[in-house]
C-alpha cells in the first residue's frame, strides 16, 4: 500500500461498493479521483465535453459519456449521470478564456439533479480564487469582495449547490457541499515547471495556499462518506511559506537557477493572505497526507 492510500482519512475507506458518484469534467483532478474510487469498489461514471476526452478516459478503465454544458435543460436531465447517487462538479470556470457561463453550468446540473430521484449528494469543487480581493487570515464565514467578476460567479455557483439541500420533494436527505480547493500541486504540476520559461515572480513575501492533488482527492472522499448536512469547507495545505522561499525550494528541486522576483511591497500594507483549513480539518477528522509541502518538493513524489 502506497503512502497516499496508507494516510489517507479512514471514512474513506468505508465508502460503500453500492455507493455510485458521477464525475462531472473529469480532468487532471477528476481522474485521479475516479481511479482511486474504482480502486475501492466505487462504480463511478464520467464526464467531458467531447468524444476524443471521453475515450481517454474509457481507455484507462473509466466509465464515460459526453456532456457539454451549457445545454437545453431538458435534455441535460435525461442524462444518465443523474442516476448516481453522489455527483462531483469538476468542471473549470476557464475564467482566463473569457469565458462567463460557470455559474450557469453548475446551476444547470443543480436543477437536473433535483430533477432527478437518485442524486443524494452534489459536491462543488470550488476554488479558493473566491477570497480574491481579501487579506490576511481568510475562512469560510468572511464576508467576500464582489468587485471582481470571477467572485460573484463563483458564488453564484457555490450558492446554487447549497441550495440543493433546500429541494422540496419527497428526498429529504439531500445536501450539497462546496470545496474550495487552493492552487492544485502533484503529478505534472510540479510548481518549478512554472519557473522554465524565466519570468519575473511578482509578490515574493505572499504566502502560497496550495494542495496536493492527493488530499484534495482525499477530502472529496471525506465528503462523499460525511453525515454532515452540507456547508463550505477550504482545501487548503497547512504549509504556510512565503512565495519566494516556496518557488526557491522548488527551482532548487528541479536544478533550475534561482527565480527572480520583482521586489514589491504588499500593496497598500495588506497583510498576506492565508487560507485557513481549520474548519475542514476538524469537520472532516481529516489527517493531509502531504502536510508539508515543501517537503513534497524536496522528495519529489
Amino acid at each position: 500500500m502506497n503512502k497516499a492510500m496508507s494516510n489517507t482519512v479512514a471514512s474513506s475507506a468505508d465508502i460503500s461498493v453500492s455507493l455510485s458518484v458521477g464525475i462531472v469534467g473529469c480532468g487532471w483532478l477528476g481522474s485521479a479521483l475516479a481511479q482511486q474510487l474504482i480502486k475501492e469498489g466505487v462504480a463511478v461514471l464520467a464526464t467531458r465535453s467531447n468524444s476524443d476526452n471521453t475515450a481517454q478516459l474509457q481507455s484507462e478503465g473509466v466509465e464515460a459519456k459526453v456532456l457539454s454544458l451549457p445545454a437545453e435543460q431538458g435534455r441535460l436531465n435525461s442524462h444518465v449521470i443523474f442516476n448516481q447517487q453522489c455527483l462531483v462538479i469538476a468542471i473549470t470556470p476557464q475564467f482566463r478564456q473569457g469565458r462567463l457561463d460557470y455559474a450557469e453550468k453548475v446551476q444547470q446540473l443543480v436543477v437536473g439533479a433535483k430533477a432527478s430521484s437518485s442524486v443524494e449528494k452534489i459536491i462543488l469543487l470550488s476554488s479558493s480564487a473566491i477570497y480574491n480581493g481579501l487579506s490576511g487570515l481568510v475562512d469560510e464565514n468572511n464576508k467576500l469582495d464582489f468587485s471582481a467578476d470571477k467572485v460573484s460567479l463563483l458564488s453564484q455557483a457555490e450558492q446554487a449547490v447549497l441550495l440543493f439541500n433546500e429541494s422540496n420533494d419527497k428526498l429529504t436527505n439531500r445536501n450539497g457541499y462546496v470545496l474550495r480547493l487552493s492552487g492544485l500541486v502533484g503529478p505534472s504540476r510540479h510548481p518549478g515547471k512554472f519557473l522554465l520559461n524565466g519570468r519575473m515572480l511578482k509578490s515574493p513575501q505572499a504566502i502560497v495556499n496550495l494542495i496536493h492533488q492527493q488530499d484534495a482527492i482525499g477530502l472529496i472522499q471525506a465528503l462523499l462518506t460525511s453525515d454532515l448536512t452540507g456547508g463550505i469547507f477550504n482545501g487548503v495545505s497547512p504549509t504556510q511559506v512565503t512565495k519566494k522561499q516556496y518557488y526557491q525550494a522548488a527551482a532548487t528541486a528541479l536544478k533550475l537557477p534561482a527565480p527572480v522576483f520583482e521586489e514589491d511591497a504588499m500593496l497598500s500594507g495588506d497583510k498576506p493572505k492565508i487560507v485557513s483549513g481549520t474548519k475542514t480539518q476538524a469537520a472532516l477528522n481529516y489527517r493531509f497526507v502531504y502536510a508539508d509541502l515543501l517537503k513534497w518538493l524536496v522528495q519529489g513524489e
